[in-house]
């Protein structure tokens, strides 16, 4: 699981509850809105933060200004202007967990990362982990964020890990997670709605298994 490696650039800044990262617009292929990934910890193998992507910023600067004020652009320069240059691209994470001498913290890490440490996208099997340990207690920091799109963001957190655990044998995750939302969020009407709206738009299949022989 620690073996399959996706970098998708560089810590900026950090601090308790979240991070920014820099990379390069020909790595955008690979981290997406409401992504799940991993910042590794100096330290004992395998400790690492974990949070979710809820925001990817594409600066622009003085050339690109210049550029889309020319009648036409052609595809060379086009092409080259998004994979030759360092264009600016930044990505906001929120802190959800952390993994410390084995044990998953589903709490705001001791300490945040520090710049330039790396940050990866985490794989199937790592996510399931993360996930199904303890009591969805995770789904509180992503609540409590201000500024946030919530529902969005949850809706495209569950889409990509219902996935995930159904990949892994565990198909009755999404509706658990699901019901976990509902409970959290019973006496707040208009952030119930505002979220199970989201989900509902991300077509999600919350049908429990069928037990054999019935």
């Amino acid at each position: 699981m620690m073996n399959e490696k996706i970098q998708i650039g560089l810590l900026l800044r950090s601090g308790t509850t979240g991070c920014v990262v820099g990379c390069r617009v020909n790595q955008l292929e690979a981290p997406v809105f409401g992504g799940m990934v991993r910042v590794p910890l100096p330290g004992a193998e395998g400790d690492a933060v974990y949070g979710l992507i809820y925001d990817i910023h594409i600066d622009d600067d003085g050339l690109v200004r210049q550029l889309v004020t020319a009648r036409e652009i052609s595809e060379e320069v086009r092409k080259d202007n998004r994979e030759n240059r360092n264009m600016p691209v930044e990505m906001s994470v929120l802190f959800i967990g952390y993994v410390q001498g084995g044990e998953i913290f589903h709490l705001l890490p001791p300490r945040p990362p520090l710049s330039l440490d790396s940050i990866y996208l985490c794989q199937p099997a790592e996510m399931c982990a993360f996930t199904r340990a303890g009591r969805f207690g995770y789904f509180r920091h992503v609540l409590r964020a201000a500024d946030l799109p919530t529902g969005e963001l949850l809706a495209a957190h569950l889409r990509q890990v219902s996935a995930a655990h159904a990949a892994c044998g565990d198909p009755a995750w999404a509706g658990a997670a699901a019901r976990e939302l509902i409970t959290l969020l019973r006496d707040d009407y208009p952030a119930l709605m505002a979220v199970l709206g989201a989900v509902s738009d991300a077509r999600l299949d919350f049908s429990q298994p069928q037990e054999q022989g019935r």
